[in-house]
This record gives C-alpha cells, sequence and structure tokens, in this order.
C-alpha cells in the first residue's frame, strides 16, 4: 500500500482537515463515559499544530437524521474533551460547509457531526468538493470508518489539494499489512464468534494464508457438527456444515488444519452461575450447551500459539463475560501475550477480553476498527484507504 502520510508533509501555514473518529459513548446527561477514540485522534492534531497547520477535525456520532440537526446529534462534548486533552482553545463549528469562518495557523476547530450533512453516507460528490474546498490538506485519521465509501472518508480524497494518512491510519495499516502481507510463520489466526455466516468469507480467506485456523464460539460449534461431533443444544448453523467442511479440506490439502476441540465445558443453561461442567467432545448431551472450550484444547492450543510467528486475533473461544466460561479465553489470551510472535488484535469483544485480562500492554498491536479490522481480514479493499493510494498517485 502506498499512500501519503501526514509526518512527511509540509504543512506551516496550511488549512488542514482532519477526518477522526470520535463515535464515543455517551451518557442520559451527554457526558462522554469513554474517551479512547479522542485521545487516539490527538497526536495526528498535535502534529499539524506543530508543522503551524490551521486544523479542522471531524467525525460522525451517532445516528442522526441526515439534513436534520438536533442538539442530542452535536459534538459539543467532544470538542470539550479535546480542549482539555490539548490544553489549548477548540473551537465548535456548526455552519462550516460553505466556509466563511475564521480559521488561522495554531487554531483548532471541530467540525460538526458529517452525519447531519445531506449526502455524507451516500458519498455525494457535491458535499465531497465542499469538504475539499475547505483545506489545503486532508487527513484520514479514522481506522474505524475506512470500509465505508462516505463524502468525509472516500469523496473528499479525490477532490482534496493534498491527501495524506494520519499517524493512526498508517499504523493500522502498517500493522495489518505486516500481518497479513508479509507474516512470520507459523501463522496462526483465531477467529471465533456466534456465527459461521458472518464471517465465512474472512475463514474461506485466511485458509489460504495461515497455517492454523482456530475457530470459536458458535464457529466451533458448527465445525465441531462438520467433524462428526455431538453439540447438544449449542449455538450451531447446521446448515453451513458443508462450508465449514471445505475450509477444513482446504487447510488440510496445504499440509495446515483447523483444529477441532476435543474437551468442551458445558451448561444445561446460558446463565453467569449455571453450573460449568467439562466433557469430552465426544461426550457432549442432548441438553447440554457448549459455553468454552475445555482446559486440554485451551492448553493444547496454547502450546501452539507460543511458538507462532504471528497471531491474528478476532473474538473470544468462549463466553468470557461469565467467569466460569473464561477459562479458555484467557489462557489463549496469556499464551498470545506470552508468544514472542507478532500480535494483532480486533473486534469489541476481543478489546473487552484484553481488558478483563490484563495484557493489552502485551499485545503487538490493538486494532481500533472493528468493521475494517474485519473486512481486511477478508481481503477486501478498504474504500478510504483505496481513496488515499489514488490520490497519492
Amino acid at each position: 500500500m502506498k499512500f501519503k502520510r501526514l509526518a512527511d508533509l509540509d504543512l506551516k501555514g496550511k488549512k488542514v482537515f482532519i477526518r477522526s473518529d470520535f463515535n464515543v459513548p455517551l451518557d442520559e446527561n451527554r457526558n462522554i463515559t469513554d474517551d479512547t477514540r479522542i485521545r487516539a485522534s490527538v497526536p495526528a492534531i498535535k502534529a499539524a499544530l506543530d508543522k503551524g497547520a490551521a486544523v479542522m477535525v471531524t467525525s460522525h456520532l451517532g445516528r442522526p437524521k441526515e439534513g436534520e440537526f438536533k442538539p442530542e446529534d452535536s459534538l459539543a462534548p467532544v470538542a470539550k474533551r479535546l480542549e482539555e486533552l490539548l490544553g489549548r482553545p477548540v473551537r465548535l463549528q456548526a455552519d462550516y460547509l460553505d466556509g466563511g469562518f475564521p480559521l488561522a495557523p495554531g487554531d483548532v476547530v471541530v467540525l460538526e457531526n458529517t452525519r447531519c450533512n445531506k449526502g455524507e453516507k451516500k458519498d455525494d460528490e457535491a458535499l465531497a468538493k465542499k469538504y475539499a474546498a475547505l483545506c489545503d490538506v486532508y487527513v484520514n485519521d479514522a481506522f474505524g470508518t475506512a470500509h465505508r465509501a462516505e463524502a468525509s472518508t472516500h469523496g473528499i480524497a479525490r477532490f482534496a489539494k493534498e491527501a495524506a494518512a494520519g499517524p493512526l491510519l498508517a499504523a493500522e495499516l502498517d500493522a495489518l499489512g505486516k500481518a497479513l502481507h508479509n507474516p512470520a510463520h507459523p501463522m496462526v489466526a483465531i477467529v471465533a464468534g456466534s456465527k459461521v455466516s458472518t464471517k465465512l468469507t474472512i475463514l474461506d480467506s485466511l485458509a489460504d494464508k495461515v497455517d492454523q485456523l482456530i475457530v470459536g464460539g458458535g464457529i466451533a460449534n458448527t465445525f465441531m457438527l462438520a467433524a462428526g461431533l455431538p453439540i447438544g443444544k449449542s449455538l450451531a448453523e447446521p446448515d453451513l456444515v458443508g462450508d465449514a467442511k471445505k475450509i477444513i479440506e482446504k487447510m488440510k490439502a496445504r499440509g495446515a488444519e483447523v483444529p477441532i476441540p476435543e474437551d468442551v465445558v458445558v451448561a444445561k443453561t446460558f446463565a453467569a452461575d449455571a453450573p460449568a461442567t467439562v466433557k469430552a467432545a465426544k461426550d457432549v448431551a442432548e441438553d447440554d450447551m457448549i459455553l468454552d472450550i475445555g482446559p486440554k484444547t485451551a492448553a493444547k492450543l496454547a502450546e501452539q500459539l507460543k511458538s507462532a510467528g504471528t497471531i491474528v486475533w478476532n473474538g473470544p473461544v468462549g463466553v468470557f463475560e461469565f467467569d466460569a466460561f473464561a477459562k479458555g479465553t484467557e489462557t489463549l489470551a496469556r499464551a498470545i501475550a506470552a508468544s514472542k510472535g507478532f500480535s494483532i488484535a480486533g473486534g469489541g469483544d476481543t478489546l473487552a477480553a484484553i481488558a478483563k485480562f490484563g495484557i493489552t500492554d502485551q499485545i503487538s498491536y490493538i486494532s481500533t476498527g472493528g468493521g475494517a479490522f474485519l473486512e481486511f481480514l477478508e481481503g477486501r479493499t478498504l474504500p478510504a484507504v483505496a481513496a488515499l493510494e489514488a490520490a497519492a498517485g
């Protein structure tokens, strides 16, 4: 991937339009409950300011109705928090599409919620040109929205005088590129979740690349069915057993494998206080629900993870929110943390598991974008990244 980077540009005296991801959670009083995404945007803003730029920064927030701005859609809480983090005044600009607002080198202006602009989600060309006319340089630093072709993530890059990736987006692409395009072997991917159908194309794509494909959650149950094992009343997709078999065979033909659990942790009900029982995979009863991989399976997989050269992790392998069914995910998480290989993790549940087990600092790279991370794993072109590449010539 070839694209310009903010760090390489001369920005002195220039107006810079930064697309960040400020889609943060708010409580009923519109107080920010987690400012991680705002803090992640600070390096790009500071870098532009240090280079003598005048900075405009914007984002979407929530799901407003296009063309209708309401107070609850405002980026006001974001602007306030950004002012605290930067230690300098940050102005909120409501009507900005036709320009005309004051902006001088050293200024930081938050442009109101992009999703309130008519045509934003449809990547309207006229809107994209209005965005581009506001600036000398466009910087995309929002990996979490890179899989969407919208006016502020894709269209503007086509019409801006200059377009570049911010430090957060560049770091994501560097890490993902290292993991998928130039991996150290053995390469192991962990793909877990409730449904095979939502990740079937990812599994199929990874089956061409990885040395081991570990599946977990409801996905693993479908693969257990494909291997002829009983799963009781566990969550699964029987109609996709044929697809699971094809992936197993594809891996086998390459000398790789999809490890099938040899033991599991089951319960009679889906509840935090449900008694947990370890059983051999072949002994799962008709009224059992599989809620985690068993200790033998976890130990075996952990041993293999420790010697991996590259690990891509998306999804916990059990119902880790319930302590009785968290041991499988914890065992694999600690093995990934202990591995000397390059590890990259992404997806909301994965990040929650990493936080729960306190291994944040031991993962090589943690992706900030759930949907974009998954589409990159799938081998899809991310529209916002493609626009930056095209702009770079």
